[in-house]
């Protein structure tokens, strides 16, 4: 990543919320071109909620998303659809379809959204799940597979389009730590070979500071960012009472534990 990178991603005073509630007040990030960058904080905070109104999935009550310069809350119809091209998203837990091959599964975006041939698609499926280390795995089916292949399955899908930015939801939940390395040097050889911008959401310390250039942290009584920055340096100088228990791994000990 260069240091005066341009930013692929801006969110300006975004607030986010289901009905009446509020989960993040004004929030401004901004992600740049070409790093991996992680969304952090505890379960309810809101880190889902960020990435669903970064990837238009979730209307913001106010604020605007900016992606590639293009404000995607103001883009309708087909410049909607060729501005969301440049997102893959790969889900917490895959979401294959089970019937389907894993090279079925890669093309389905490819079906969607482009008009090439059969034998162009499935060309294009083969090669990203070479990318991810599944060469030889096309006619498996997800059933048949390790949770771990699965997620790199999903990555492929998520890679069909060619995308400029990907954004990974808990790409490393349910993995044992030797897979969860694993998933960290693909993402990591994948950000270096294709220059594709990374959104992590994730809570993994070894992922975090194995792979992540710039992160935000979140918190759900602020109602968003407590923090900013490197990850390696938030763990180690972070006067943030937050932070530093997120790091260390401390319980929050105003929180009183029931049937214990």
């Amino acid at each position: 990543m260069q240091e005066q990178a341009a930013s692929i991603i801006e969110a300006r005073d975004l607030v986010v919320g289901y009905g009446a509630e509020t989960i993040l007040d004004k929030v401004n990030v901004d992600i740049y071109r070409g790093e991996v960058f992680a969304i952090l904080g505890g379960s309810g905070c809101g880190k889902t909620t960020l990435m669903k109104a970064m990837i238009g999935l979730l209307e913001p009550f106010s604020g605007s998303v900016r992606i590639d310069g293009q404000d995607l809350l103001a883009t309708e119809g087909e410049a909607r659809s060729k501005l969301l091209r440049k997102i893959g998203v790969m889900y917490q837990q895959g979401a294959l379809f089970g019937s389907m091959s894993l090279l079925e599964n890669v093309c389905v975006p490819l079906e969607e959204h482009t008009n090439l041939p059969t034998s162009a698609r499935s060309s294009i499926a083969r090669s990203k799940l070479s990318m991810v280390g599944l060469g030889g795995y096309e006619d498996y089916l997800p059933g048949s597979i390790s949770g771990g292949m699965m997620k790199r399955a999903a990555i492929a899908r998520a890679m069909a389009l060619d995308p400029q930015i990907l954004f990974l939801d808990e790409p490393s939940a349910g993995l044992d730590p030797i897979t969860s390395a694993g998933l960290d040097k693909l993402i990591a050889k994948l950000s270096s070979i294709l220059g594709i911008t990374f959104v992590l959401v994730t809570h993994e310390l070894p992922s975090i500071l194995s792979v992540v250039d710039r992160c935000i942290m979140l918190e759900a009584s602020a109602q968003g960012i407590v923090a900013a920055g490197d990850p390696k340096e938030m763990m180690s100088s972070s006067k943030n009472v937050y932070v530093r228990k997120f790091f260390d791994r401390r319980a929050d000990e105003t929180r009183e534990i029931q049937g214990l």
